[in-house]
């Protein structure tokens, strides 16, 4: 007898559908997983065995042969072991065949019956109720399959519990959907004493959705200024959130199987490989870019990062995703995320200050700089000096404006936007200036007469690129927005290439 057990492998967050066929025999006694299984499947058989003698069931002494189809295609991952399990208990008669072929089903199986968690369920329940069928998932995850929509669940703690389930012994209560909850401690812009312009080019920043780079002298507060962002942006929308969260359960990071409900705020170490940034590895799993995903990705002492994981990160920048091709895969996760940067102005940081910078200066500030390359820093909307803070800022009173007033004016500045995106460009997933390119950049952001001229002449002077030229474009938009200005302005543009900067060491 034949039966079959449907569920998933993963190619990104995209879900493949996989045939779990198992046929029970005569022949030889013996269990064999063919399809092209990694090592994690095909341990499967020894999980499964131990499984069903804790349960007190017994293989049949016949020849088991499970085929995962395609063939063609690396099965990966300890997911297969409930679905390998379901399949075998319908060809053994223990559960009724036609009800598991209306089932995907996922879920790794420990020696004593338990059904683990695992990766990838949230994509898993959304490709199941897009097929009409229903989905078999750990006890521990059913919260995070039910935000899916109006999908049937049974969401099993142990095998024991799903095959009293289908006999009608036992009912499953179906899980309900689960928001994490948002006790992160949120940093406030109140902390920190001076630094306005460094808050200017933050708030406008957030407003626009604009990559960041923040070059001044080590305890300037380039870090304090990075960790307040999360603060100032707008909270996810039901669709991002959704996104962001089949991108963290894909990884394995999704907790409790909760949707998260704040921006991802990544801060990876300077010593972090290309892998781990923009994706990759046996698996070609989500990388930090897009575990950034709607949210912040955060670079601390820029230039110390390895020169190839930077230079990785200039296509995610520029397209939204992260495609990683390998000898076994080719995958592509999404990518949106805000770059802010931080370095210090040269090796020794202070660059500048003829008390303290040391006596390779300015040299050394122009090698230092230069590790980063000039497409990768062309890339960034915003760059600003962080000026050391003196004794008589840090004496002065806390400022008067926190976060939360700051943060009103940015949504405003982003509902603004929003409306505009939807109006000029429906359908295109535009959501805030950054996003912005092409024609649709030159309608919205077309600047009145004497800004054009100054915009003209300061992109000869400066020797902008083309990329360089439309970033000043975005930034002088969002300061219209945040102005409340229909037009784009002269003084618009003026700010927008204040934040502008020629590197030391380059002659462009």
């Amino acid at each position: 007898m034949t039966a079959h057990a449907p569920t998933i492998a993963f190619a990104g967050i995209d879900c493949l559908d996989i045939d779990v066929q198992v046929q029970v025999a005569a022949g030889f006694v013996g269990f064999t997983i063919v399809g092209l299984p990694d090592k994690a499947v095909g341990e499967s058989r020894e999980r499964v065995r131990a499984a069903f003698n804790a349960l007190g069931l017994a293989l049949p002494p016949k020849r088991i042969t499970v085929n995962l189809a395609p063939a063609d295609l690396l099965k990966e991952g300890s997911h297969f072991d409930l679905p390998i399990a379901l399949g075998l208990l319908a060809a053994m008669g223990v559960v009724p065949p036609d009800e598991i072929r209306g089932y995907v089903s996922l879920g790794e199986l420990g020696l004593d019956g338990s059904i683990s968690a695992v990766a990838g369920v949230l994509p898993a329940a959304i490709t199941a109720n897009a097929s009409g069928r229903g989905l078999i998932c750990p006890a521990a995850q059913g919260s995070e399959a039910a935000w899916a929509g109006e999908i049937e669940i049974l969401a099993a703690s142990n095998l024991l519990a799903l095959i009293n389930h289908f006999k009608g012994t036992q009912i499953l209560t179906p899980p309900v959907p689960m928001l994490a909850e948002d006790d992160a401690q949120v940093l406030d812009l109140r902390d920190i004493k001076g630094q306005e312009s460094a808050k200017r080019a933050l708030e406008v920043t957030a407003a626009g959705g604009h990559n960041l780079l923040m070059i001044g002298p080590p305890g300037s507060g380039k870090s304090m200024l990075a960790a307040r962002l999360p603060g100032l942006l707008p909270p996810l929308s039901p669709a991002e959130a959704l996104e962001v969260s089949m991108i963290h359960s894909v990884a394995g990071q999704l907790s409790e199987g909760k949707l998260l409900r704040r921006r991802p705020f990544r801060d990876p170490h300077h010593s972090a490989s290309v892998p781990s940034l923009v994706g990759g590895g046996m698996r070609a799993r989500p990388g930090e870019v897009s575990l950034a995903h709607n949210g912040v990705l955060f670079l601390d002492e820029l230039p110390e990062f390895q020169r190839g994981a930077l230079e990785a990160l200039r296509q995610p920048l520029e397209s939204g995703r992260a495609s990683v091709a390998r000898a076994n895969a080719h995958v592509t996760y999404p990518a949106r995320v805000q770059l802010i940067a931080a370095m210090n102005p040269c090796r020794c940081g202070y660059l500048g200050d003829a008390g303290m910078a040391c006596n390779k200066a300015p040299k050394c500030g122009a090698d230092y700089q230069s590790k980063i390359s000039g497409p990768l820093f062309d890339r960034i909307d915003l760059h600003v000096e962080v000026s050391a803070v003196t004794p008589a800022d840090l004496s002065l009173p806390p400022p008067a404006e926190d976060s939360a007033q700051v943060a009103a004016r940015i949504a405003a500045a982003r509902a603004v936007q929003a409306e505009r995106f939807e109006r000029l460009a429906p359908g295109r997933n535009i959501r805030c200036n950054a996003e912005a390119d092409g024609q649709l950049l030159e309608d919205i952001a077309a600047p009145e007469p004497q800004g054009r001229q100054m915009l003209t002449q300061a992109a000869e002077r400066m020797r902008l690129s083309a990329r360089g030229y439309h970033r000043v474009l975005r930034v002088a938009r969002t300061l219209a927005d945040l102005e409340g200005s229909e037009q784009v302005r002269r003084i618009h543009i003026a700010e927008a290439l204040t934040y502008r900067r020629v590197m030391p060491g380059r002659n462009s």
